[in-house]
């Protein structure tokens, strides 16, 4: 029977770090680190991920702003919006939720954000010191789920890592966090062959594919770690990530659940870089 992995116990431990960090750095340097979240229409799950960072900044002492705009904003207004954040002293991390309404380019955006503000780390340039190894941020979702495994006691060095899912917001960058621990690392898509028997070599298995209870338990090597980084709603609008839980339970040595997993650490991981962001403008 696997040991349930609590991502909101984990997230509450590295906020205590972080907000004790963050109080020491306060107080040597008089620098509050600010976060702004720009949101554009009114996607329901957005709103609530939007919500609960403000609220991560308030409980960690952080100075925050939010932005509020109408589906309809202009492409223009929202770069405009960056370029003004961008050189805003007060504000050391802008993060623009996503999705973005179909007429504004994603990318646009995305490369707008100065590098040293992209607390994301989406912008290309910080995706190219993530591969090198050499970065000022990470990625916040594969932050998160290298911190679940960390809090296993399972070392990842020497371990068959099997990634299933090849996004640029989770699946490649993850790929990316354990090939730099030394696991042996292999990312699976809808075009790998044998994917069932891929994915049960994997002593680490991190599902982020996005299909309800995709990862069943056939496809799970016994003792394995599983980290799911899915979240779908069924039609009865209860939610369940990539992997058959109840199956996969069992057999898996590790298991993250949904909710309750992966998803507490995403937002802690943001308040991390935000207060590295800020730390870097004082060194």
């Amino acid at each position: 029977m696997a040991v349930r992995i609590d991502g909101k116990a984990v997230s509450a431990a590295v906020r205590a770090r972080i907000k004790a960090e963050t109080e020491e750095f306060i107080r040597a340097t008089g620098v509050t680190p600010g976060l702004a979240v720009i949101l554009v229409g009114s996607d329901p799950a957005s709103q609530v991920y939007v919500k609960n960072k403000k609220k991560a900044c308030e409980e960690l002492g952080f100075y925050s702003e939010s932005y509020d705009l109408p589906a309809e904003t202009a492409e223009g207004e929202l770069l405009a919006l960056v370029e003004k954040l961008n050189g805003d002293s007060r504000i050391h991390g802008i993060l623009v939720q996503l999705p973005l309404p179909a007429h504004i380019d994603e990318k646009k955006v995305i490369r707008a954000i100065v590098p040293q503000k992209d607390v994301d780390a989406f912008h290309a340039e910080n995706v190219g010191h993530i591969m090198i190894g050499d970065y000022r941020f990470l990625p916040c979702t594969p932050a998160g789920v290298m911190e679940l495994i960390h809090s296993t006691g399972v070392k990842v060095e020497g371990k068959e890592c099997v990634v299933v899912g090849r996004s640029n917001i989770v699946g490649k960058p993850m790929a990316m966090l354990l090939l730099h621990e030394n696991g042996t690392v292999t990312v699976c898509h809808s075009r790998t062959a044998n994917l069932k028997e891929v994915c049960r070599r994997a002593d680490i298995l991190v599902a982020a594919v996005g299909r309800p209870r995709f990862v069943t338990a056939d496809m799970v090597k016994p003792g394995a770690v599983v980290i799911d980084v899915g979240i779908n709603r069924l039609e009865d609008k209860k939610l369940c990530g990539d992997v058959d839980y109840d199956a996969v339970e069992p057999v898996a040595g590790y298991l993250t659940p949904v909710p309750g997993g992966v998803g507490p650490m995403t937002i802690t991981m943001l308040m991390k870089n935000t207060l590295a962001a800020a730390k870097a403008t004082v060194e």
